[in-house]
């Protein structure tokens, strides 16, 4: 039987040992490594590429979300928990948008865990169970109604909700529990949980592309003005100059998302 390898980043050392000691226990499991810090962790799971991550949610130098985003991205194969102290609905949406399989707090039952680490092993998402949270359905329509202008200046390349899966949020931002949500919408549950995977991979698709759009941004002046005439570098971007950064920058994007799709 083939193992699930597994990483540990978590600043108490106590609750790093505690999991390791977990999974010690159990013979489909092997602890590949461990630290104390996300950036660490970044760079030994590059090293040796873990099936599972568990990373803290809270970190001095990068939280788990950032360095979640940076592993879905280059190392998809490589699956993420991420834990915090408390489900707190602003840290829950981070790790949603970031790509993260399941979020969990220090405090979960140690057969929970288990479970969870197996079936995000096998690609399962469990964290799209936190879209029935009130909280959370609101974040994400705030969300995507914040996104509008960004689209409209890159010709709709993000992803944007339906009528459908609007209308699902809506519901659920009154009443998370499924019952009442299927009654409402007079929908089948089946059709509500779909709806639900697609506002997620819109969620992390969208948060991977303006992160790539936030870095070019970002790195703009320095790749326009790079010395020219003279070795001296300009004073301003020409439109001309601006228009062929962004026709590259749709060209990377339009990369990007179609392997997302």
């Amino acid at each position: 039987m083939e193992k699930i390898k597994v990483f540990l980043s978590d600043p108490q050392v106590l609750f790093r040992e505690g999991i390791h000691f977990i999974l010690s226990g159990e013979d489909d499991f092997e602890v590949t490594g461990e630290t104390t810090g996300n950036v660490e962790a970044l760079s030994l799971i590059e090293t040796n590429p873990p099936n599972i991550a568990i990373l803290s949610m809270p970190d001095t130098k990068a939280d788990g979300a950032e360095i979640t985003r940076r592993i879905r991205r280059n190392m998809p194969s490589v699956h993420v928990i991420l834990i915090m102290d408390k489900k707190e609905p602003e840290k829950v949406f981070a790790a949603i948008k970031s790509g993260a399989g399941a979020c969990l707090t220090k405090d979960t039952e140690p057969e929970h865990l288990l479970d969870i680490i197996r079936v995000v092993a096998q690609g399962s998402l469990p964290i799209i169970e936190e879209l029935y949270t009130p909280a959370i359905a609101s974040l994400v329509l705030t969300e995507f109604e914040d996104l509008v202008s960004i689209n409209e200046q890159f010709d709709n390349l993000l992803s944007n909700l339906n009528a459908k899966e609007i209308q699902i949020l809506n519901a659920i931002t009154t009443s998370g529990k499924i019952d009442q949500i299927v009654a409402k919408l007079d929908m089948n549950e089946d059709v509500i949980r779909t709806s639900l995977r697609l506002i997620l991979n819109k969620l992390v698709s969208n948060e991977q592309a303006r992160n790539i759009i936030e870095v070019a941004q970002r790195s703009l002046p320095s790749i326009l003005r790079s010395g020219k005439g003279n070795g001296k570098a300009n004073d301003y971007v020409t439109k001309a100059e601006f228009n062929d950064f962004k026709d590259h920058l749709m060209e990377r994007l339009k990369s990007f998302i179609g392997e997302l799709t």
